[in-house]
């Protein structure tokens, strides 16, 4: 083999490669998940921040306000947000789509009845393993025992996260 046919190989290889892991990153693949496993106390925590949009306390009809918070606020305010659909987001800082994402959330808020958590996709490894989370930019609705009852990726927004649990 000629040595031009070996790089060609090569760069052709790094392209697949560098394909396969830009790919992850995508927000069009839809996937739907009913996992079986319980969620346990030892969560873990996420350091980046994300603005909380409203208060927890509940509307009238007994609906609770929209919320965006890190996984640490929402550990805080678990009681405060029982009532709510809660959506796990698992966020990279370095993941272009997870970014437009938590700028949007920031930005227009969440619907109200929703809460929405942002939990750190890189060091989240517990959470990640128990519901099954390969990739960024998952959102995985749970219920109030903290059992999956969805999941999915590219969720561009509060009302498109709403819709996809509502689908459920």
């Amino acid at each position: 083999m000629s040595p031009l046919t070996s790089r060609r190989r090569g760069a052709a290889a790094l392209a697949i490669g560098l394909a396969l892991s830009l790919s992850a990153c995508s927000g069009d693949q839809k996937m739907a998940d009913s996992s079986t496993t319980s969620m346990t106390s030892s969560m873990s925590h996420s350091s980046s921040s994300a603005a909380s949009t409203t208060s927890a306390k509940p509307m009238s009809d007994n609906m609770i306000n929209g919320a965006y918070l890190t996984l640490a606020d929402y550990e805080k305010q678990m009681a405060d947000r029982a009532g709510s659909t809660v959506v796990y987001f698992f966020h990279a800082s370095w993941c272009p789509d997870c970014k437009a994402t938590d700028a949007t959330l920031v930005a227009d808020g969440v619907p109200d009845g929703l809460t929405v958590v942002k939990v750190d996709y890189d060091t989240a490894t517990d959470l990640k393993k128990k519901y099954g989370v390969t990739t960024q930019h998952t959102f995985v609705a749970v219920d109030p025992e903290g059992m999956a009852t969805k999941k999915w990726t590219g969720s561009a927004n509060g009302a498109a996260i709403k819709a996809m649990v509502d689908s459920a």
